[in-house]
């Protein structure tokens, strides 16, 4: 519980932070940058009509502060059918990890602390709000490609090796209104302080990988500005069965998301 307290108060260190990351030097026009987003968002569309094996990292450090937290999510998803089963864990935390099942609108997590041993916490997914920055609400992979599709100033990097195969590198930012959405009002508030004392939007930068059919096989958000926040997120084995099913309404005790680290 202390280590988990520690990390919501380091987190939510925002004010202090006031410098960016990496800038973009293309050059490139104005049509071609938007024919390399609406590449992305084509991606990314593929990718949300199928299944596949995910593999996540959601790295946080608070500014001056040599911890970094490291949250890894694994599991298989149907991003089309919206199921999905994911295991949670905060490395070197001590705490066990958490399972969720996503079935459609709601999302099922066994080993929160938020219920007793041999039930399932059920949550609005929908509804779930997150207390991070560039975490997405209960660890889901859409809401991060919901949030890649609004990329903007978007450039082609060229050609890397992801999942051992050749892949277009896209980078480009997202605005304030993208890195900021369904996040808590406390979380929202830090970030829009942060915002108002560097006059203008903090610098997240969004990167896109594409494979050679057309799918986006890695996504990643960043932000290093004092603190650090890094969200990485890599798509595999495409078509992937995914079984995820609801337990008995006899296991399932309904929870705010917001109530276990893990979570949100």
């Amino acid at each position: 519980m202390r280590r988990a307290l520690l990390l919501s108060a380091a987190v939510l260190l925002l004010c202090t932070a006031c410098s960016g990351g990496p800038g973009n030097d293309s050059g490139e026009s104005t049509e071609k940058a938007a024919d390399h987003g609406a590449a992305v968002r084509a991606a990314i569309e593929r990718t949300s009509a199928d299944s596949a094996r995910v593999d996540e990292k959601i790295e946080l450090r608070s500014a001056g502060s040599p911890t970094t937290y490291v949250f890894a999510i694994a599991g298989a998803f149907d991003l089309a059918g919206d199921r999905g089963r994911l295991t949670v864990e905060l490395e070197d935390s001590g705490m066990d990890p958490v399972e969720e099942v996503f079935v459609g609108d709601t999302v099922y997590v066994r080993g929160s602390r938020a219920v007793g041993e041999g039930k399932w916490a059920a949550a609005v997914r929908s509804e779930a709000l997150t207390r991070y920055f560039l975490r997405a609400p209960l660890n889901d992979p859409e809401h991060l490609l919901g949030q890649m599709k609004a990329m903007r100033q978007v450039s082609n990097e060229g050609q890397e090796q992801v999942n051992d195969a050749p892949a277009v590198h896209y980078r480009g930012t997202i605005d304030h209104a993208t890195a900021t959405l369904r996040m808590t009002a406390e979380t929202k508030q830090g970030l829009d302080d942060l915002r108002e004392k560097l006059g203008d939007d903090m610098p997240v930068y969004a990167d896109v990988w594409v494979d050679g059919r057309g799918r986006a096989v890695q996504a990643r958000l960043s932000y290093f500005g004092g603190l650090k926040a890094v969200t990485t997120l890599t798509l595999s084995d495409f078509g992937t069965p995914v079984k995820a099913e609801a337990p008995s309404a006899q296991q399932v005790v309904p929870v705010t998301a917001g109530e276990d680290v893990l979570l949100a």
